[in-house]
């Protein structure tokens, strides 16, 4: 017999089936919910839904809203307003209707919200590579949840606690400012370790270019440079969670003028964009740590 403190098992409808979507429809799935429907807009997408939720119709907009006492909105953000427009006809009172945008809270839902529809921003901090460890990761992430009223937080944090994430509330007007910090710590840091691979790349092949096939004791090159950075990369962003700004090692923290002149110089020979972003990064740790003048000149001088 069901818990009398369980949650209410819902009727649930996925708009789309993207990675987001369907992780998370993986997810309520798997703490009980009916996901009954799915939108799957290209043919990779129901290749998705077939594979993982397999449950789940693949129903037009009209027929996923029909379906659903909760319906999880999880497309592309420049999507979002229109689908809000689409199906705000269609809901009827008391239906809840989550979108998974990070840069948006529910103001943008407002066509659904004058349906009589109760209105929640839901946006899972996490990166999805389109992979069932998508909807592992979940229950390990944070969601930052914006609602309406008392009522939309309540059922919001009930429903991302089920999952087994952490929700954490954004103010409406604090959205755009939450989405920005992620993407700068997420988004921006694979374009960081891309770089960075790249150069040790460079360095591991030499002077010639020659592919680095027995550059180990072993013999083995491939995958040589993520190998050597991962280590490195995993401690470093473990200290920094852990510890803040003072967790920095290395040329800035010690005021090495030289070392980073150098850094500069043989990263331009890799290529002249992977030496502007060291600069205008190690610049910025310059300053958090009001490094020696000299080192900033250094980094703040235009090349």
């Amino acid at each position: 017999m069901e818990s009398p403190r369980a949650p209410a098992r819902l009727r649930v409808g996925i708009i789309s089936a993207g990675r987001v979507g369907t992780a998370l429809g993986e997810a309520l799935a798997a703490v009980g919910h009916r996901v009954e429907s799915v939108r799957a807009g290209s043919p990779q997408s129901a290749a998705r839904a077939a594979d993982r939720l397999p449950f789940a119709k693949i129903r037009d907009l009209a027929g996923v809203v029909a379906d659903s006492e909760l319906i999880v909105i999880a497309v592309p953000d420049t999507e979002l307003a229109d689908v809000a427009d689409d199906i705000a006809g269609l809901v009827t009172p008391g239906t809840i209707v989550a979108h998974t945008a990070g840069s948006y809270g529910v103001e943008i839902l407002d066509p659904v919200a004058r349906s009589g529809a109760i209105v929640l921003a839901t946006h899972p901090a996490m990166t999805f590579v389109d992979s069932p460890e998508d909807t592992v990761r979940l229950a390990s992430a944070c969601f930052g949840v914006t609602a309406a009223d008392e009522v939309g937080d309540a059922i919001a944090m009930a429903l991302v606690l089920e999952l087994g994430a952490t929700p954490v509330r954004i103010a409406e007007t604090s959205r755009g400012l939450y989405h920005a910090a992620l993407a700068h710590g997420s988004n921006n840091l694979n374009a960081l370790i891309t770089d960075a691979v790249t150069a040790l790349r460079a360095a591991i092949n030499g002077p010639a270019g020659d592919a680095a096939d027995n550059a180990t004791v072993d013999g083995g090159g491939v995958g040589l440079a993520e190998q050597l950075l991962a280590p490195l990369v995993t401690a470093s962003l473990e200290n920094v969670l852990a510890q803040g700004r003072s967790a920095l090692t290395g040329p800035v923290a010690r005021g090495d003028v030289g070392t980073v002149a150098r850094h500069l110089s043989e990263l331009s020979d890799v290529h002249e964009g992977i030496a502007r972003g060291y600069r205008v990064l190690a610049a910025r740790a310059a300053a958090q740590h009001d490094a020696d003048p000299a080192l900033r000149h250094l980094l703040e001088a235009q090349p």
